[in-house]
């Protein structure tokens, strides 16, 4: 049997349950009626005991499950909001979940609960990936991934993003098993005998030059160069926006919808050296700060950044190229794929060509959801959070 892939998401909200149906329609594409794994994504507003009991259902009760609350949703199929479900079933893969609590409070102390149950080395399979899910307005997306490298160990590879809630910033919820919570996180732990392949990409480029964060608190960042950081972003994006947007980017309001799809496009950029690691901003007053989701240490030296829409369907293909790269002549069999809810809103209707560009490339089955940010780390990588970028998982058959 090796490994399968069964992929299906339901957007009819007066099905009697999405959920089920999902998982029936996912199970039909593989080779027999066993599962192994479930990872499951689903809209905020939906009934996530009803969803999840209707997997059940299907799946039965050893299969491992994971999830979350999410923005969009998406195979290679479709791409809508709806409930969507990737099965596996393998005789070359194993499965082991976990569930930490408490994320906000202390992030070393959740991740060390996720990972209690699972096996410190997984027997017979030489190689090891992990899936992380967590709640997606805890704001410790970084030291989340370095915990879990930590705990895991430098040669685990790591993929996973934040849990969403369709942009209202209120709660969002991670799945585990059976089990349901915010302010958690849950680790999957992937046993292989071939090794699954993790990449990321993003489509922005350098707009400005380099800048200091001279003044920040935490997640917020009050001055860059010693001004406001809010003042040095609009210098620096108003000749862009005006020729793109047809608009003065001072005239825009703080909470103007329009203002927030053009800090989608034009975020700030971390040198890495041979990329750039992207930071989504977001202003809550008029006062010149600017709202992160990740701490942003003063000393941070930063660019600000253009992501065009083209170059952000093209980067998400580039994620399949990298990753299909990687994999050099090993097979794949499926994909879990995670892409920031930034990208969702900078290209709108325009998404559906970023996911075919995925499809184009890849022509094994995947299913994916728009997160609050992306998590993607590779053997001997030091640091693993992302916002506006493709991630994708391959597993090998």
């Amino acid at each position: 049997m090796s490994t399968s892939v069964g992929t299906a998401l339901i957007t009819d909200v007066s099905d009697e349950n999405p959920g089920e149906r999902a998982a029936t329609e996912a199970l039909a594409q593989l080779p027999g009626e066993g599962v192994d794994f479930c990872q499951v994504f689903c809209p905020v507003d939906y009934d996530f005991d009803r969803i999840i009991t209707g997997i059940r259902n299907v799946i039965g009760p050893n299969a491992k499950l994971v999830g979350c609350s999410a923005n969009g949703t998406f195979t290679r199929d479709v791409v809508e909001d709806g409930v969507a479900v990737g099965l596996v079933a393998s005789d070359t893969l194993s499965f082991y979940t976990g569930l930490g609590t408490g994320l906000r409070e202390n992030v070393s102390r959740a991740v060390r609960e996720a990972i209690g149950d699972l096996p410190e080395r997984v027997d017979d399979h030489p190689y090891a990936a992990a899936i992380t899910l967590h709640d997606g307005l805890s704001g410790v997306g970084e030291k989340l991934a370095l915990s879990c490298q930590q705990k895991l160990g430098p040669e685990v590879s790591i993929a996973g993003g934040s849990a969403a809630d369709n942009h209202r910033l209120e709660a969002t919820y991670v799945f585990c098993d059976d089990e349901i919570v915010d302010d958690g996180v849950v680790v999957a732990l992937i046993g292989a005998k071939q090794r699954p392949v993790v990449a990321v990409a993003h489509g922005h480029e350098p707009l400005s030059e380099p800048v200091e964060v001279t003044r920040a608190d935490g997640p917020t960042v009050y001055e860059l160069d010693g001004e406001p950081a809010f003042d040095v972003w609009k210098d620096a994006v108003r000749d862009t926006v005006a020729e793109e947007f047809d608009v003065d980017i001072d005239d825009l309001d703080a909470d103007s919808r329009l203002l927030q799809e053009i800090l989608c496009e034009f975020e700030f950029g971390i040198n890495q050296g041979d990329q750039y690691k992207m930071r989504w901003p977001w202003i809550e007053d008029d006062e010149g700060s600017m709202q992160f989701t990740v701490d942003v240490p003063e000393g941070t030296v930063v660019r600000v950044m253009h992501g065009r829409p083209e170059a952000q369907i093209e980067s998400a293909g580039e994620t399949i190229r990298r990753a299909l790269s990687d994999a050099g002549d090993v097979r794949m069999a499926g994909a879990f794929v995670y892409d920031c809810a930034c990208r969702g809103i900078v290209l709108g209707e325009e998404f559906e060509r970023a996911v075919e560009e995925m499809a184009s490339e890849l022509s094994v089955p995947f299913v994916g959801f728009e997160t609050y940010g992306e998590i993607c780390m590779g053997p001997g990588q030091f640091s693993g959070y992302h916002n506006t970028t493709t991630v994708a998982l391959l597993l090998p058959e």
